[in-house]
């Protein structure tokens, strides 16, 4: 009599090896494909370029993946990178600071918008999403009034007509250039990796995402650590905010309002890398990748700005239908 086997034979998931190597599939055939268009697209120059471009994305992403790992949204990052990235620079050229205070007023403004996030979603009980979208809006038209509408930028006219003399640090430059922001976004993802994988902290804040009652039940100080989580989403945008700034070296109107579409798309293309099921850093840096490689190759095939947007949105729905598909 033939014995069975004890270990049942596995049957092949598509959709679950969709879901783990998707992503990782999608970089490598994107690549292929943008090489054999274009051989210059995989020279070093050019992979340097990419890792560049994606920097204050992952950046303002890895804020958004903090958020959601307490089952979050913060809709706010986008808007709160450019108050920072107006305050910086004026700290420099209309009040003449050095780089310290300048880049501690951009952050402690974006820490207020945290506050008041957290705030709002904690104690008055507004949803995340519809606070983070109203405090998206009055940021904006802060940054814009604090501004006056106008470019921040070194030798400027002021409102009397005078010139300004503020001069921006040429160390606040050295920020926004290679290799330092590839460096900085590079220990940005390495440290969030860290602290959400490996700490108790971390660790608390993926079991709020997962079930904040239970979580209130085993004694984890639930508000306290959402507070947390919307800190750090604001420090992280301040900080892409800033790091815009030390790269163009002035405070455009809104600068940091397109980069809230790639960093929402990176984070949530980052729940399915490698199966993980959750945000987390290196997942977002992926997403980031992907994002930028598209925007990489699109450009070197010509392609349409206006049409770049309908891509990443296909890509970033292709990301959450698997994703969800998953966790229905």
């Amino acid at each position: 009599m033939e014995q069975a086997n004890p270990v049942a034979k596995q049957k092949f998931d598509f959709f679950d090896f969709l879901y783990k190597y998707g992503t990782m599939i999608t970089i490598v055939a994107l690549i292929i494909i943008f090489a054999i268009a274009n051989p210059s697209f995989i020279q070093t120059n050019n992979i340097i370029n990419i890792l560049r471009s994606i920097s204050i994305v992952t950046i303002i992403a890895i804020g958004i993946t903090i958020s959601l790992s307490v089952d979050g949204f913060d809709l706010s990052v986008g808007s709160v990178a450019s108050l920072a990235n107006a305050i910086v620079i004026s700290m420099f050229v209309w009040y003449s600071q050095n780089i310290f205070i300048a880049i501690l007023a951009a952050v402690a403004a974006a820490l207020l918008v945290g506050l008041l996030n957290s705030f709002m979603i904690i104690k008055i009980g507004i949803q995340d999403m519809l606070i983070t979208l109203a405090t998206m809006f009055i940021i904006q038209g802060i940054a814009l009034t604090y501004t006056r509408g106008a470019t921040v930028s070194q030798n400027m006219v002021m409102p009397d007509g005078t010139f300004a003399t503020g001069i921006i640090s040429p160390i606040f430059a050295k920020i926004g250039q290679v290799p330092w922001i590839i460096i900085i976004m590079l220990v940005i993802v390495f440290l969030v990796h860290i602290f959400l994988t490996y700490t108790k902290h971390g660790r608390y804040m993926y079991v709020i995402g997962g079930n904040k009652e239970a979580a209130r039940l085993s004694g984890i100080a639930v508000d306290k650590y959402k507070v947390i989580a919307y800190l750090l989403s604001s420090m992280f945008a301040a900080f892409g905010g800033i790091m815009l700034a030390a790269r163009v070296m002035t405070a455009e109107i809104n600068a940091g309002a397109p980069y809230l579409m790639d960093s929402v798309a990176a984070a949530f293309i980052g729940f399915s890398v490698l199966g993980a099921g959750k945000p987390n850093a290196f997942g977002t840096f992926i997403g980031a990748v992907l994002i930028g490689i598209l925007q990489n190759g699109l450009v070197m095939m010509s392609v349409p700005y206006y049409a770049m947007d309908i891509v990443k949105g296909t890509v970033l729905a292709f990301a959450l239908a698997l994703t969800y598909y998953k966790l229905k």
